[in-house]
């Protein structure tokens, strides 16, 4: 191996998608809109992942699904980002090692939103910026693709020069994986349970 390809979400960033749910529910959420089930379904969330619809876009989206048009865009953004916790020292300090032996990469299904306030909160926590840590960032909301599209891999692939055969994508996702190894990827699956420090 001489790449290895990261996931964010709960391969190096901690989440909790339920946090951001029950923050929309007490904006005035019935429930129904948004619940364990169908969170997130919305077509306005998928738009936004790939960049089809700006950040003021989709929290207009979000007025007319929650029926609540007095919301303001911060009330909107905090509770859409309730679900990003953090990137933990000893994740970071691992990175920082297999980059000396590796090329790394990020791919992460995300939005503008999360990123723009994500990058300002490691930093503050951490005293480097985060995209530092790779070769290259690959965000879906910036290739207009995502996972498990396998064209989604392919574009990464084809935007970083990698030879599959010799890159590694570290995934807590199944759908994630069998898409990554349809586009040639070596693969991990990280199960929950498993921490990314542990594997190298």
């Amino acid at each position: 191996m001489k790449n290895i390809i990261f996931d964010l979400g709960r391969v190096l960033l901690n989440l909790d998608f339920d946090a951001s749910i029950k923050a929309f529910q007490q904006l005035g959420s019935d429930g129904e809109v948004l619940d364990h089930k169908n969170a997130y379904v919305d077509p306005i969330f998928y738009k936004l992942e790939i960049g089809k619809i700006t950040p003021a876009e989709f929290r207009s989206g979000v007025r007319k699904l929650l029926k609540k048009e007095q919301l303001t865009d911060r009330q909107i953004d905090k509770a859409w980002y309730a679900m990003i916790l953090d990137i933990p020292e000893h994740r970071v300090k691992k990175v920082q090692e297999l980059s000396k032996n590796y090329n790394l990469y990020l791919f992460s299904n995300t939005n503008q939103i999360h990123i723009d306030r994500l990058l300002t909160e490691f930093k503050t926590q951490h005293g480097i910026d985060f995209p530092s840590l790779f070769k290259t960032v690959y965000y879906s909301h910036e290739i207009h693709d995502r996972k498990p599209e396998v064209s989604a891999y392919e574009k990464v692939i084809a935007l970083s020069g990698v030879n599959p055969e010799e890159t590694l994508f570290i995934d807590d996702l199944e759908n994630n994986i069998v898409a990554a190894q349809k586009a040639g990827l070596k693969t991990f699956w990280l199960q929950n349970g498993m921490e990314m420090t542990e594997l190298f």
